[in-house]
């Protein structure tokens, strides 16, 4: 619960490259208490329908891990199927991702971002687009530089953030407990230009009045600004 942090302030950002060894592209992506580790693997090969297709493709996986949370969540593949929410958040990962690049300049590869929710504390589905965001884009720098791919198809950098309401308030990047008694939920990715990829809303609790609404797209633009940034510094690393 935020007592210093200003509402329309983010949580504190650390981005750790590398962290694992084997992928292509590799981040821990922390903010607050929230660490997702973010994963990508480069392979040959497209999927059926894009078989006759000069392109590549990019696909996202995601999941918290059985201590994440407060309480053991069980591994979806003991159910033997994912849930709902998994699957609403790895589409919403995947578009986010594609959005970012020309998938004509990587054309015979299938990319796959593994986002795995190592400590939950809120904003998981934008801390995991962000993480993979900055993992991406170490993974093509990778590719060009053993002349794998011969263009950079990085289009831009996005952000994502997740904004909450609250009697009429607005809260930027909700931890844990903010978010358990909000009105509202949000979330919402940006460019680095501020134009929309894709804003997920929900009205949980009092019904959002749109004046409102319109307040916590313009205060995210500042804070998704900060998530950028933060991308930048750790490629710059």
């Amino acid at each position: 619960m935020r007592v210093t942090r200003k509402h329309d302030e983010p949580r504190q950002i650390k981005i750790i490259q590398n962290f694992t060894p084997h992928a292509e592209g590799s981040v821990l992506y922390c903010c607050g208490n929230t660490q997702v580790l973010c994963n990508i693997s480069i392979e040959e090969g497209v999927p059926r329908f894009l078989k006759d297709e000069n392109t590549g493709w990019l696909t996202a996986e995601y999941s918290l891990l059985p201590r994440s949370t407060h309480t053991r969540c069980q591994r979806e593949a003991t159910r033997g199927k994912q849930s709902g929410r998994t699957l609403e958040i790895q589409r919403l990962i995947g578009r986010s991702l594609r959005s970012m690049i020309d998938l004509t300049k990587i054309p015979g590869y299938t990319i796959t971002a593994d986002c795995d929710v190592l400590t939950a504390d809120g904003g998981t589905r934008t801390a995991a687009i962000n993480g993979a965001a900055c993992a991406l884009v170490l993974a093509l720098q990778n590719m060009q530089y053993k002349k794998i791919i011969k263009q950079d198809p990085i289009k831009h950098l996005i952000g994502a953030i997740s904004v909450g309401v609250k009697n009429n308030e607005v809260l930027v990047d909700l931890d844990y407990e903010e978010d358990s008694q909000i009105d509202t939920d949000l979330n919402i990715v940006l460019t680095e230009a501020h134009q929309c990829i894709e804003i997920q809303g929900t009205a949980e609790g009092l019904p959002l009045d749109l004046d409102t609404m319109t307040q916590a797209i313009t205060q995210s633009k500042a804070a998704i600004d900060q998530v950028i940034q933060s991308i930048k510094n750790a490629l710059s690393e």
